[in-house]
């Protein structure tokens, strides 16, 4: 573990804390309240890309070994301390690149309040004041306006169109690739959101 992770933070109301393998009750039922809202985004393993995890507990392990690594960090997304929805950072790389991609999601009965551009605004501070992270990547379907308004917010430059980038429920779909790094935030990426 470094002094970047395992981490919690926090905005108001907001708050982003590590995933817990006794998250599993909370995350199935936010899961299952919101299918129908989350499954047009989510990402999905190609036939050749072998066998999803078929648990939370599997999932959960996995996503915290690669924490341990230092490859990832799955944090928690709470609103008054109760989970409702995900900040994900993959594919973090060290070296000359110093750079980071962030996924998310939140269940349906709390989108559009504020909460997921809270929450990376929250990650994204910690990557690069706190981590050493230079660049920041988000890919978003195209089509998917709440995602967009949620990169547009936070100042993210749009980098252009990945074509096939990731396989989405089940085939692989165009994104659009942005970025955001350390030199053009300013103070935070948090009060960007005020600003």
């Amino acid at each position: 573990m470094s002094r970047s992770w395992p981490v919690t933070l926090e905005s108001g109301r907001v708050g982003v804390r590590p995933l817990r393998r006794r998250d599993a009750t909370a995350w199935a039922r936010l899961r299952a309240d919101s299918a129908a809202w989350l499954t047009p985004w989510e990402a999905t393993l190609p036939p050749e890309g072998g066998r999803p995890a078929t648990s939370y507990v599997a999932m959960a392990s996995i996503m915290l070994r690669r924490a341990r690594r230092g490859d990832a960090m799955p944090f928690v997304v709470t609103w008054d301390g109760r989970m409702v929805g995900q900040v994900t950072v993959n594919g973090i790389t060290w070296g000359s690149a110093r750079s980071a991609s962030i996924g998310y999601w939140i269940g349906r009965g709390h989108a559009g309040q504020g909460i997921i551009p809270t929450a990376v605004a929250l990650v994204c501070d910690h990557l690069f004041l706190t981590a050493g992270i230079h660049r920041i990547d988000i890919a978003v379907r195209p089509e998917n306006d709440p995602s967009l308004a949620v990169v547009r917010k936070l100042g993210f430059d749009d980098v252009g169109l990945a074509r096939r980038y990731l396989h989405i429920d089940g085939r692989w779909c165009d994104h659009r690739l942005f970025q955001l790094v350390r030199e053009d935030v300013g103070t935070t990426v948090l009060a960007r959101l005020t600003d």
